[in-house]
């Protein structure tokens, strides 16, 4: 059986091609930018606003604003959907700020009358990630591809394990956003642990979350990794200038958060990769995804 799927958030779009359903994907986001023909093969059911020309402290001013007024930050073309006539939808709850929510989404399909499969992906580990992977793969009837995709994770996963196993694990911290200072959680602190790091600062079990300045520095990290949500590399640089001011005695690299730290898809595990070339240089091979700041 063939189903019509829309991915309301990029990692599930970027599983969907993993799992080689592309052929099954009918509806997208404007930010289904991995790989680059999700965007351009399928048509966009979500819209929102434009920040690229806002700095970090107007973006967080903006989102603030939307929310306390009760709006979202995401607009779904309802009547867009309903042409379509998916069979399954991917969507989240676990961030208003990063994706259409469920709440949204099965308001839609009650007004729309329609009975679509709504598949919710909130994993907040790395395990978790893993097995929303095979749900996707049960939603899309393709189960032996996930099988397959998971299996190849946990073995990469597996070879960096054993690349740092015995080396010294260094205080590492992960933060997301600079102005306020956020810091990670979610299935982050799982990839500085799974990298050979130990991770200090964030929040472990829950979203990731501000935390003062002060804060941080009692954390006393060694190594500060700054993967801004919404940002690739050079972004990530940019804010991780304001942290190498602020942390002057740790080690800073700036990390294409996009790519590989704050999207719960497949590349979290090369998220997991380079972050250990960055712990354990020479153990495990360099990233293209990382560049020191200081």
């Amino acid at each position: 059986m063939t189903v019509r799927v829309v991915s309301l958030l990029p990692s599930a779009t970027e599983i969907v091609y993993a799992l080689g359903a592309q052929d099954r994907l009918v509806g997208v986001t404007f930010e289904c930018d991995e790989p680059a023909a999700a965007r351009r093969d399928h048509q966009v059911l979500v819209s929102g606003r434009d920040t690229s020309m806002m700095d970090v402290a107007a973006i967080d001013a903006y989102v603030r604003a939307e929310l306390a007024a009760g709006r979202d930050l995401y607009t779904l073309d309802e009547g867009a959907m309903a042409a379509l006539a998916p069979d399954v939808i991917l969507t989240q709850d676990l961030c208003r700020v990063c994706a259409v929510p469920t709440g949204q989404v099965d308001a839609a399909l009650a007004h729309l009358q329609c009975r679509a499969e709504v598949v919710t992906l909130d994993p907040m580990t790395l395990d978790e990630l893993l097995d929303g992977i095979r749900a996707v793969g049960g939603a899309l009837h393709v189960p032996g591809a996930a099988d397959e995709v998971v299996a190849g994770l946990r073995r990469r996963l597996a070879a960096v394990d054993s690349a740092v196993a015995g080396r010294t694990r260094r205080r590492t911290a992960v933060v997301e956003w600079v102005d306020p200072l956020f810091t990670g959680g979610h299935w982050i602190p799982d990839q500085v642990a799974a990298a050979g790091g130990d991770p200090v600062g964030g929040h472990p079990g829950t979203a990731s979350g501000p935390t003062s300045w002060d804060d941080l520095r009692r954390a006393r990290p060694e190594v500060v990794l700054v993967a801004p949500c919404g940002y690739g590399l050079d972004g990530a640089a940019a804010q991780a200038q304001v942290v190498a001011r602020e942390l002057p005695e740790a080690e800073v690299w700036a990390i294409d958060g996009n790519a590989v730290v704050v999207r719960p898809g497949p590349r979290l595990v090369d998220g997991v990769e380079a972050i250990a070339a960055v712990l354990h240089p020479g153990l495990v091979p360099a990233s293209q995804h990382v560049r020191r700041i200081a």
